[in-house]
């Protein structure tokens, strides 16, 4: 079962995905900690969380993640290597756009290109997508053709930013082009609306989009 919490302002949005291995995929800034709090907790008992992935280092999905950590049972936060090399020393750059400080996170499980973990029931499968960061992940399950697409690709077409420091329009190019040779039934973006039943219809649109840069 996957529990949309949408992002506020500038945050992400949280996913809650329920099952063997509850997940929660991006934190938002850590802001708004109390209604994040408490969509949790109308869904789950949060003790009960395993596992926190993070898509990417930007502020705006990590800056929760030690917030939560401190609420949780024994969690465990996952991100790309190039991710946990950022968080770990404090030194995410997005933070200075927002005025807030760098998160500072202890990841404890790196994951790279081509790792295979378990959310909720099922298994996904980790894709590194550069170009919006260094650090960019996907997670895609082929078995329910789910797509979770952090701030690479959004509903509609739309496409993450690559101006921003470690961002890289080539990068994202490509990244794009892997992801639309993927069967996404449903979509899960970083922000603003997702999507069911008609996933590839918006990737594909995003990739127009970047051809059209």
């Amino acid at each position: 079962m996957i529990i949309f919490i949408p992002g506020r302002g500038f945050d992400s949005n949280v996913y809650l995905i329920k099952g063997q291995k509850n997940t929660i995929i991006d934190t938002g800034s850590g802001f708004d900690m109390g209604y994040i709090l408490d969509e949790l907790k109308k869904n789950i008992d949060i003790h009960d969380i395993d596992q926190i992935i993070l898509t990417h280092e930007h502020v705006d999905h990590t800056g929760g993640a030690e917030h939560l950590r401190k609420k949780l049972d024994d969690v465990k936060i996952l991100a790309h290597e190039e991710v946990a090399r950022v968080l770990e020393e404090g030194i995410e750059p997005s933070a200075l756009l927002f005025s807030l400080p760098s998160p500072k996170v202890d990841v404890d499980i790196k994951l790279k290109d081509g790792d295979r973990v378990k959310i909720g029931d099922d298994i996904y499968t980790v894709l590194h997508t550069p170009g919006h960061s260094k650090g960019s992940i996907c997670l895609y399950c082929d078995e329910k053709k789910t797509l979770f697409s952090g701030d690479t690709i959004f509903a509609y077409g739309g496409i993450g930013r690559y101006d921003l420091p470690g961002g890289d329009f080539i990068e994202l190019q490509k990244s794009i082009q892997r992801l639309s040779e993927l069967d996404v039934k449903d979509l899960y973006p970083g922000h603003g609306d997702f999507i069911r039943g008609f996933g590839n219809h918006h990737v594909k649109l995003a990739l127009r989009s970047v051809r059209h840069i």
